[in-house]
């Protein structure tokens, strides 16, 4: 087997970078490919090519922007089945989940081209107070010029169109620096979209690691960053960007709250699939799973038989649910969180197993509030099932973490539900749907330690562009 070396597109191919590590396949830990770390050396080329690509395409117009979009979403779409390949090679995650990844990819891109047209502005009454008599005043929305896109492995299609399309469409240049695993899938799109029509250096993609995301976000020339990740690498990476434009969408360790009036069994399959989909490495998958105390033994063996019901294995088998994870250390993590709930006091109602970078579903109950499954983010297919008696018991637990990115909430009381609404600190709320459900129309972002600002289609543009005021003296 060949061994690819895998390095930054700079307006076409580059071989800038000199250290590298290696790209290692999920599914039985072969080395595949040797990741080249772009450096600051990268990052400065990257950088000058994208403010002097903005520079001279910063007055493009509308329909030609709308236009770029539409061939981004067409090459994506005609590429499908390679690109979803590609993922689930390199993620590990099932080649089901990976062709919806792509499908919804293009979508997105095709949404934002459709959003472009609708972007106004404001026209604002001056004549309210007495000194702005006689004097007009409008809005519009302006670029930043380059945009820094930071994304993760686990979907490494939707969460890079969810910076690269409304970075475009706001009038951007962007940069992207993707998790290794997620290398490969970005540098295709990259040459792909160049393929379509896009001016070489509007989209660059940088490979490597830690040093060349602190890099990219500390240059000069890069004004605004969309982050995804984890809470602490998006703590370091807004202390070295200073003070620029920082999106941001952060750690989560979601609750899914069944009440006892909620269809049972439907919400235990909503919630398994949440859970242990995609090996529950999504930042919204269910985690910590509050049941009424007089439903809890049925919900308990409904949620078990589903995920009993989820098949195990290869990520290449359209019927695999639940793949590998995207390394063994990341499974071995995983397996030390169980661990450590289990050393707590905890017991398992479903026991997960491990062969390599494999994890199969795991329940567990009576987790203390002092272990780690129920602090931290597990990001593996792990649950933990935890009673409660009233509507604020189940808010005090729900509330009980850092994060507050999305949850959800099972039931057919409608004053339950407006109460959750008002109380649960999450930064998005389903009612009847699980918490890994999410459009891209509507805008999705946490409070707390998940993040600040807002990702969906218009609310990302909005993010990625900044308002300019005028005023005129007739």
């Amino acid at each position: 087997m060949s061994i690819a070396e895998i390095r930054s597109y700079i307006g076409g191919r580059s071989r800038i970078g000199s250290v590298m590590f290696d790209h290692v396949r999920p599914v039985d830990g072969k080395v595949i490919g040797h990741i080249f770390e772009a450096g600051v050396e990268g990052v400065e080329a990257a950088a000058k090519l994208a403010f002097s690509v903005f520079q001279a395409n910063r007055k493009t117009p509308v329909h030609q922007r709308v236009a770029w979009l539409q061939a981004a979403a067409t090459a994506l779409a005609a590429n499908a089945e390679e690109i979803a390949g590609l993922i689930s090679e390199d993620v590990g995650k099932p080649i089901r989940n990976c062709r919806f990844e792509v499908r919804r990819g293009a979508e997105f891109l095709q949404g934002c081209a459709s959003a472009l047209p609708q972007l106004n502005g404001d026209v604002l009454p001056l004549d309210s107070t007495a000194t702005g008599e006689g004097r007009f005043g409008f809005t519009r929305r302006i670029p930043y010029g380059v945009v820094a896109g930071i994304t993760p492995f686990n979907a490494p299609v939707n969460l890079l169109v969810q910076k690269v399309g409304p970075a475009i469409a706001a009038g951007n240049a962007v940069i992207v620096k993707p998790a290794p695993a997620g290398t490969r899938t970005a540098l295709k799109l990259a040459q792909l979209f160049e393929e379509a029509g896009w001016p070489a250096g509007l989209f660059t993609v940088l490979t490597g690691d830690r040093a060349t995301a602190g890099a990219l976000v500390a240059h000069p020339l890069v004004s605004a960053v969309s982050f995804t990740g984890g809470t602490a690498g998006g703590d370091a990476l807004a202390r070295a960007a200073g003070a620029k434009k920082f999106v941001a969408e952060l750690g989560s360790n979601a609750a899914n709250i069944v009440m006892a009036d909620a269809d049972i069994v439907d919400a235990a399959k909503r919630i398994a699939a949440a859970a242990f989909e995609a090996s529950g490495q999504q930042c919204i998958s269910a985690q910590r799973i509050l049941v009424q105390s007089s439903v809890l033994e049925q919900f308990l063996e409904q949620f078990v038989a589903a995920a009993k019901n989820m098949k195990c294995g290869q990520p290449d088998d359209p019927a695999t649910d639940v793949g590998p994870m995207v390394s063994k250390s990341s499974a071995d993590r995983v397996m030390a969180m169980c661990a450590d709930a289990i050393e707590h006091g905890a017991r398992y109602a479903l026991p997960p197993t491990q062969d390599n970078a494999l994890v199969t579903p795991g329940i567990v109950c009576h987790v203390a509030t002092t272990a780690r499954l129920w602090k931290e983010e597990v990001f593996g297919p792990i649950a933990l099932v935890a009673p409660f008696d009233t509507i604020d018991e189940a808010l005090r637990l729900a509330n009980d973490s850092p994060f507050g990115l999305q949850g959800s909430v099972f039931t057919r009381d409608l004053g339950a539900a407006f109460r959750f609404a008002d109380d649960f600190d999450v930064g998005a709320l389903w009612i009847n749907e699980a918490s890994r459900f999410r459009l891209d129309l509507y805008p999705f972002g946490g409070v707390k330690q998940s993040g600040v600002g807002r990702e969906g289609i218009r609310y990302a543009i909005d993010e990625l562009s900044q308002i300019k005021f005028i005023g005129v003296r007739p």
